[in-house]
């Protein structure tokens, strides 16, 4: 393997990783990837080639994130040699705050401006951060690369950006910074060969997972995002609430006897489709649910997305397509469809029979708003950037 590059993206419980190789024009080819999943509770490391075949599937023996890192280190060396190392290791961050607005080459510098933001992504950032200290333990030579969630919004509008507070606050750094960055990035890369005719133009991209955004987007440039200073705004998500009027965590505070902990661990692992089915949190299991909460819970999903779309719209002056990625987006064509059908007043008309087969165009020919699915890949992207700062 010529040059490999290793992809990091950490969870609380999981560790997924890609290996890319580096050709001889520096493109890049993905090769062997997968996972440690269950960190923290029952550790098990899945590996798959390029082809998607199974590689290994057996239990870890180390404990948190740096278990995790020496599994997959072990494994590579013993089954791709044990002189081999990587040129690089480049990592999902989702919080760079007001100081990183690309990526950046990881020092101790970096790592402490990353710890700060904390706070702002309690569910990402501990585990960015120690998917990161791991690699500097088992590997101080290695360089890293950070790259960050919230860069691609950073050139947006102070209009955009700004809350209504008080100046001083908003120096501080209390604004919106969006998030899933890496991804409408890796999407606005590859709409030429999806729909050329869409490049350039003004495009609404909803990245809908366990995690949802949706951002406006217009001749490359984010316009506006659903997520604002935390990536617990929004959407609904898997466990996070979503948009949630502030007055309803001062009323949690002083008249339901919650703290700030109790609160924090409501808005993000308690609430979004888990907390209104009382269910489940995966998308698969409340749409082959006859539960009536279910229900309610993927109307709240689709409605929300069709307020936000309207939102964007507005932002962007107009629209010229939709674009679903993510997880949900990607797979849920009833999603898709009430999603689209609910925005024929924009000007989408839908194609059933391409939806039902996942696209890529999923509207109409004469639609006047074109709607699309484009898979997402953001450690394909990380490992652009990772690659081109390493060579540079």
């Amino acid at each position: 393997m010529q040059h490999p590059i290793l992809i990091l993206n950490a969870g609380s419980s999981s560790l997924k990783f890609s290996i890319f190789e580096t050709h001889e024009d520096r493109s890049l080819g993905a090769g062997i990837h997968g996972q440690v999943e269950g960190i923290g509770v029952d550790p098990k490391l899945h590996v798959r080639d390029a082809e998607g075949h199974k590689l290994a599937d057996r239990p870890v023996s180390g404990r948190g994130h740096e278990g995790a890192i020496a599994a997959i280190g072990e494994w590579f060396r013993a089954h791709i040699g044990r002189d081999a190392s990587f040129d690089g290791v480049g990592h999902r961050v989702v919080h760079g705050g007001m100081t990183f607005s690309k990526p950046v080459l990881v020092d101790e510098a970096v790592i402490r401006e990353l710890e700060t933001l904390v706070p702002l992504a309690p569910l990402h950032q501990p585990h960015n951060l120690a998917a990161i200290r791991a690699i500097r333990a088992a590997a101080p030579n290695v360089p890293q690369v950070a790259c960050f969630d919230t860069a691609f919004h950073s050139g947006q509008t102070d209009v955009a950006r700004n809350f209504a507070l008080p100046r001083a606050l908003t120096a501080k750094g209390i604004r919106r910074y969006g998030f899933h960055g890496i991804s409408y990035e890796y999407i606005l890369s590859v709409v030429p060969q999806f729909a050329p005719d869409c490049a350039g133009g003004k495009l609404v991209v909803a990245h809908l997972g366990n995690g949802a955004s949706m951002c406006a987007i217009d001749k490359g440039a984010s316009v506006a995002s659903t997520m604002g200073f935390t990536a617990v705004d929004g959407l609904p998500m898997g466990t996070r609430t979503g948009v949630l009027d502030p007055g309803v965590v001062l009323y949690l505070l002083q008249y339901e006897g919650m703290d700030a902990k109790a609160i924090e661990h409501l808005l993000y692992q308690q609430s979004g489709l888990l907390g209104v089915s009382g269910l489940s949190s995966d998308m698969r299991t409340l749409l082959a649910s006859d539960a009536s909460s279910a229900k309610e819970a993927v109307d709240l999903f689709v409605y929300r997305i069709g307020r936000e779309l309207g939102s964007l719209a507005a932002a962007l002056r107009g629209i010229d397509s939709l674009i679903f990625t993510g997880g949900i987006g990607e797979n849920a064509a009833a999603v898709r469809a009430r999603v689209c059908n609910d925005a024929r007043w924009l000007g989408i008309e839908l194609d059933e029979a391409a939806n039902a087969g996942d696209g890529p165009r999923i509207s109409k020919p004469g639609s006047k708003v074109s709607a699309w699915v484009i898979p997402t890949d953001e450690n394909l992207m990380i490992a652009r950037h990772t690659r081109r700062l390493l060579d540079s």
